[in-house]
Formats: C-alpha cells, sequence, structure tokens
C-alpha cells in the first residue's frame, strides 16, 4: 500500500515537472521575443517553435475573433514555424496592398515555400523573379486565356461531366455524389491537362496521390520526422518530380507537343529559355498548385449557394440557356459568349465574397516598416523574424446577391437538382479566368 502512495507522489510529481517545464518555456518563448521586438503589436508567441499553429488550424476564425478580441485588429503570433503579424486593419492592408517592393515583398511560411519549391514565382525577386514572370503570364495570361485557354478548358470540363455521376458503390452506380471529392478532382484535372495533355491516364492516376500528399504538407509544420504531415508532403513532391523529369526526358526525345510543358521545353522562345529544369518543374507545381484550392472550393460553395437559392440558379439557367439557343451539343463557347456572362460573373464573384476561399494574402518584410505607429520589424542578413504579415481583408457588410436576385421570365421545369447544379457548375468553372 505505502508503494502505491509513493508511485501516485511520484506521478504527481512528474507531472508537476513537466508542467512547470512547459509554462517556462513558453514564458521565456514570449520573454525573448518581447525583449526584441518592443515596438511591434501584442499578441502571445506560444510555445517555441510550435507557436499557435495547432489553435490557428483547428480553431481557424474562432482563433481570430478571440485573438482580435484581446489584442485588437493586428496582434502577433508564432505559426507554421514562423513568427508572425495578423492583421485585420482596413487601412494597413491597404497599405501592404499598394506598397508591394516597398518594404514587403510576397512571402510563405517555410513549409509552403519548402515542398512548392524554392524557384517558384513567389520565392523569388529581382531579375529571376521577371524571368518567370514573364514566363508564367505567356502561358496563362489574359491574351491566351482568349486564344486558347478557354476552349481547353471548356474541352476538358466537357469530358469531366460526361462522366461526373459515374462512382462505383459495391459495383453499382451509387446516387450519392461528393461535391467536394469532385470539385477537388475537376480543379486539378483542368490545370493537369493542360501542362500534360497527351500523357496516358495512368499517370494522372499515379500523380495525383502523390501531388494530394504535397498540398497536405504545405500546411503543416516544418518537422522533416517520418510520419508527419511535411514529411509525406516532401514524399510527395519527390514522387511527382520524379514523373514529371520522365515525362520532360520523353518529350525531348521525340516531338514536345502542343501543351503547356511542350512551350516551357521549347528552347527557341525566348520566353522560357532562360528556364532551367528546376524552375521549370517548380512553375508547373505552382500553376497546379495555386488553382487547386481556390478554384475546387470556390465551385463547390457556388454549387451550395445555388442549391440554397433556387430564384438565382434559375436566373443563371436562363443566362446560359439563351446563349445556348441556336448552337449545337458539341459547339465551344466562344470569347463574346464568354464575356456576355454578365450574371455568371456576379455568382462567382459573390460566391468568392461570401465563402472567403482566400482569406489572406501573406507578405515578407524586406526592412522596418511603421504602420499606424506600431513597428514590423526585420533582420535582413540574419534569420527574419516577423516576416511574414496575414493581411485579411475585411468587407463591410452588404446586401447577399443570391437574396436580392429577381428572377424573370418562364424557365422549363427540371429534371432533377443535380442536373441543373451540374449545368450551373460547368459554367462557373469554365468561366472563372481572367476578364
Amino acid at each position: 500500500m505505502l508503494g502505491g502512495v509513493i508511485l501516485e507522489m511520484g506521478l504527481g510529481v512528474c507531472l508537476l515537472v513537466v508542467l512547470g517545464v512547459v509554462l517556462m518555456m513558453k514564458w521565456v518563448n514570449e520573454m525573448r521575443h518581447s525583449r526584441r521586438r518592443k515596438e511591434l503589436p501584442p499578441g502571445s508567441m506560444g510555445f517555441p517553435f510550435f507557436g499557435e499553429t495547432t489553435k490557428f488550424v483547428t480553431q481557424g476564425p474562432s482563433f481570430m475573433k478571440t485573438q482580435r478580441a484581446r489584442y485588437g485588429n493586428m496582434f502577433k503570433t508564432h505559426i507554421f514555424g514562423c513568427p508572425t503579424v495578423i492583421c485585420m486593419d482596413p487601412e494597413v492592408n491597404r497599405y501592404i496592398l499598394l506598397n508591394e517592393g516597398k518594404g514587403v515583398v510576397p512571402g510563405y511560411p517555410p513549409s509552403m515555400r519548402n515542398i512548392i519549391g524554392d524557384k517558384n514565382i513567389a520565392a523569388v525577386h529581382g531579375p529571376t523573379h521577371k524571368i518567370i514572370r514573364g514566363s508564367l503570364l505567356s502561358l496563362i495570361g489574359p491574351p491566351v486565356i482568349k486564344d486558347h485557354g478557354l476552349h481547353q478548358v471548356d474541352r476538358i470540363m466537357r469530358s469531366f461531366l460526361h462522366n461526373f455521376g459515374d462512382d462505383i458503390d459495391n459495383g453499382k452506380p451509387t446516387s450519392i455524389v461528393d461535391i467536394q471529392e469532385k470539385t477537388n478532382e475537376m480543379a486539378l484535372l483542368v490545370s493537369y491537362k493542360q501542362i500534360l495533355k497527351h500523357e496516358p491516364a495512368w499517370l494522372y492516376d499515379s500523380f495525383k496521390p502523390e501531388f494530394d500528399k504535397l498540398v497536405i504538407g504545405t500546411l503543416a509544420l516544418p518537422v522533416y520526422l517520418p510520419g508527419t504531415n511535411y514529411f509525406h508532403g516532401f514524399q510527395g513532391r519527390k514522387n511527382a518530380l520524379k514523373m514529371l523529369k520522365t515525362v520532360m526526358a520523353e518529350r525531348r526525345s521525340r516531338s514536345l507537343g502542343d501543351d503547356m510543358l511542350a512551350d516551357l521545353l521549347n528552347k527557341e522562345d525566348p520566353k522560357h529559355s532562360l528556364l532551367s529544369d528546376d524552375e521549370i518543374l517548380d512553375q508547373i507545381i505552382t500553376i497546379l498548385y495555386s488553382g487547386y484550392e481556390t478554384v475546387s472550393k470556390t465551385t463547390m460553395m457556388s454549387m451550395k449557394y445555388l442549391h440554397d437559392h433556387p430564384k438565382a440558379l434559375q436566373q443563371l439557367r436562363e443566362e446560359h440557356l439563351a446563349i445556348r439557343k441556336g448552337k449545337n451539343p458539341e459547339d465551344p463557347i466562344d470569347w463574346p459568349e464568354y464575356k456576355s456572362m454578365t450574371f455568371t460573373r456576379a455568382v462567382i464573384l459573390e460566391t468568392s465574397r461570401l465563402a472567403t476561399i482566400v482569406n489572406g494574402v501573406l507578405r515578407q518584410t524586406t526592412n522596418d516598416i511603421e504602420v499606424n505607429v506600431i513597428s514590423i520589424c526585420v533582420y535582413p542578413k540574419v534569420l527574419s523574424l516577423y516576416e511574414t504579415v496575414i493581411s485579411i481583408c475585411v468587407y463591410p457588410k452588404v446586401l447577399s446577391l443570391y437574396e436580392t436576385v429577381i428572377s424573370i421570365g418562364v424557365y422549363p421545369k427540371v429534371s432533377s437538382l443535380y442536373e441543373t447544379v451540374t449545368y450551373a457548375m460547368y459554367y462557373v468553372v469554365t468561366l472563372s479566368g481572367p476578364s
């Protein structure tokens, strides 16, 4: 009995020691950053290295609301292994967005930067950035979308939607369609098919799981240990690049083709001739990554909002039925028809506003800046602390387009909600490019 009491006392002491060490580490971390950055906004830094990443990821808006109520519109924290200032002040956000290159440049957490690649457009500056930007615009800029991209996306989406409901459950078609899964697949497929137009279907089936690992790893603590999301993200990148390198080698041994990869490999084109293989690979990953989450979630939420607001869905159908009138089913959409879809554009913009798919931009300070009497500092030649500023735009509350839309005219009854939402999704996705 005495031994049991001693054991319990020992466990209690151990717990107290562990708790004391944890609290001491947190206090030391707070004091270390406070001494170095006296004029920074208030906030909390959490534990060394881990910071408040777990709260930021798991609690999301609740974490932001709590910190904002406690510290104000601008506060410091530590997320994704990086000391960070989070700003929700509209005036400061405006300053950050309008002063690109004047103390702030695009910057991303270490995990995202390392996995996407250190030669992607957001990670380089100066002459290299100019070269990569020119190459990227030649692939996905407005003139390219107008001349080629719109028809390519139209063709890819027709093929995708043809098999949209072909999910199999125990050998039988299922009546339930997972919209989130489908929009994720759609977003990646549209980009992938424009980059690797002629590659076999099995390559995509092998590539997608590796790319999914890469995406998950970009929003994880940069801890390279087996079992962590960061580790899996690096493995996904490694395997994805291995496949792309094989395709590049095969293309160089035969005809390059007529897709984005062919353009990137064309050394006779001055826009791409200066790119190294590593820059080409990072550019491909950047194109695939940049639209993956945003396009898929915007599409998913547009379908949800259209389902909840049948008048908006009906007016959207009216606009598209008017455009399709007099056209054969196989006829693609042309540029004037795309530009005439004013209500469709309003639906996309309203979905983006309500769903807040992109809820902030990330910037890195290159020198000390002062906004609203608060300093955001950096040591240019040492490890940059507070190098990332997440600018979260706060919009005034406005009346929702979905709640105020007026439907004019009589529409034919459709056979199912699934049919109309799928029809609407086709155009929303197809037309989400730049104007």
